[in-house]
């Protein structure tokens, strides 16, 4: 974001929302943005009585918002004073020179509408603390300014929230992220090059045929093997001498002046080896992998687990369990991951939850249904029933598979070199809380065969 914001004074954080019906996440949402030393305003608090609400809201709106969160769903959209809203935060886009003025929030699935429709949103519907783990990353990458010194949250929410019976507890929140730590990478790089005339297509039929992650770069390769073992893998090919074994930090902070790589290349060729290691080491396992229109997930087969088998987890404290596996409304569901690396603001592998359907055949199921808009139907029609403690429990028993009896996920890289993630996701606290009831006893998690989640839309980027 343009540092051209504070310049003009603007320091408020607008949510642009429907009432009531987008109340209880306004509640949920401004005093955690207001904790982490953003000023906020939303119209459920900050208008008195007496108020011309429609003056106030817009004169906020041109004045002082830095930024616009749009509540988004059909029915808040729908809204003749949230498309006035958004009228007028087109125009600040122009006028501040912020294309990402506008941040959709998605509440709900929602149809695209002029002024947002090729807007990136954050997805709340999957979780509240997920969506505002990521919110709260947009801020700062975009230098949204907040308070420098103890951040105080305005006692008006937690009256209008006492009023709508609906307690805000002034107690931190642990609440669970998606985030697996990377504990343990590399520590150089390597750029080869072909020591004579080398068969360019027969190189890249070899590249296909690897056993571990390299690029080719330049006419040479990256990768994290050896010199041995790069030149056994690719001996039918030519020989390779090292030119350059450049610090992995250094590489991922900088690129590499030698290679003329710049750090955003350099940190895109490590991500794709990354994911390129992750999704080899899934398919050892002998998981079942299907490709969405835009990633592949793997999924726990008959190898992993059987269909109503409870999967023990949980390292610390009493053990848990979860089902990975199991049939509803005629269908075999199978709960599997995406697994996406990123290295900023350190490297990090980010986990979205994947159900993939498949018909019964004998005691067990048959092929994944080879039907993408099939797969999503079901998935929306399916998954609608799961809690927040039921995905969590899922993704923990996912997780117990993959790692066994030891405390990370090992990630292959070359004979010599590994990729160490945490096989516990990030934790991060909240300053506040809220004091709304767990109706879901941990004897209850998997009473019901139907209950399979909120939906899984294939359109969500990633």
């Amino acid at each position: 974001m343009s540092q051209d914001v504070t310049s003009h004074g603007r320091t408020t954080v607008f949510i642009s929302k429907a009432t009531p019906g987008d109340d209880e996440f306004a509640l949920w949402l401004a005093p955690r943005l207001e904790a982490e030393g953003y000023r906020v305003f939303a119209d459920i608090r900050a208008l008195q009585a007496g108020d011309r609400w429609r003056k106030v809201l817009t004169q906020t709106l041109q004045q002082n918002a830095v930024k616009m969160l749009l509540c988004c769903s059909d029915e808040t959209l729908a809204r003749d004073g949230v498309q006035e809203e958004i009228g007028i935060a087109e125009d600040l886009k122009k006028e501040l020179n912020d294309p990402r003025f506008i941040i959709p929030l998605r509440l709900a699935p929602f149809k695209k509408v002029f002024g947002i429709g090729e807007i990136q949103y954050i997805d709340f519907v999957r979780g509240w603390s997920d969506g505002l783990g990521k919110l709260l990353d947009i801020l700062k990458r975009q230098n949204v300014p907040r308070g420098t010194s103890d951040a105080s949250i305005d006692p008006c929410w937690e009256q209008f929230r006492r009023r709508s019976a609906v307690t805000l507890r002034d107690v931190p929140e642990r609440l669970t992220s998606n985030w697996l730590r990377v504990e343990e990478a590399p520590d150089v790089i390597r750029f080869f090059e072909p020591s004579g005339a080398i068969d360019r297509r027969a190189l890249d039929a070899a590249i296909d045929r690897r056993t571990f992650p390299m690029r080719l770069y330049n006419g040479g390769l990256l990768t994290f093997a050896g010199s041995e073992e790069v030149n056994t893998s690719l001996g039918d090919v030519g020989r390779f001498k090292l030119r350059d074994e450049i610090g992995f930090k250094s590489f991922l902070d900088d690129g590499s002046e030698g290679l003329k790589l710049r750090q955003q290349d350099a940190s895109n060729i490590v991500v794709g080896m990354f994911r390129e290691a992750w999704e080899r080491a899934l398919r050892d396992k002998q998981l079942i992998e299907y490709r969405f229109s835009n990633a592949s997930g793997f999924h726990a087969g008959p190898e992993q687990a059987r269909i109503k088998e409870l999967i023990p987890w949980g390292r610390q404290g009493d053990r848990r369990s979860s089902m990975l596996r199991n049939i509803a409304r005629g269908h075999v569901w199978q709960f599997g991951v995406t697994g996406l690396p990123y290295v900023w603001p350190f490297l990090h592998f980010k986990l979205k939850s994947r159900v993939l359907f498949a018909m019964p055949e004998g005691n067990d199921a048959g092929r994944p249904i080879d039907d993408a808009k099939k797969q999503h139907r079901l998935r929306r029609s399916v998954c609608k029933g799961w809690r927040n403690k039921q995905w969590h429990g899922r993704l923990m028993a996912f997780l117990e598979i993959l790692s066994g009896e030891l405390s990370t996920i090992r990630l292959p890289l070359a004979a010599d070199a590994e990729l160490l993630l945490e096989a516990t996701p990030l934790l991060f606290t909240s300053p506040v809380s809220t004091a709304l009831p767990n109706i879901l006893s941990d004897e209850d998690e998997e009473s019901d065969d139907s209950t399979l989640g909120r939906p899984e839309p294939d359109e969500e980027a990633i």
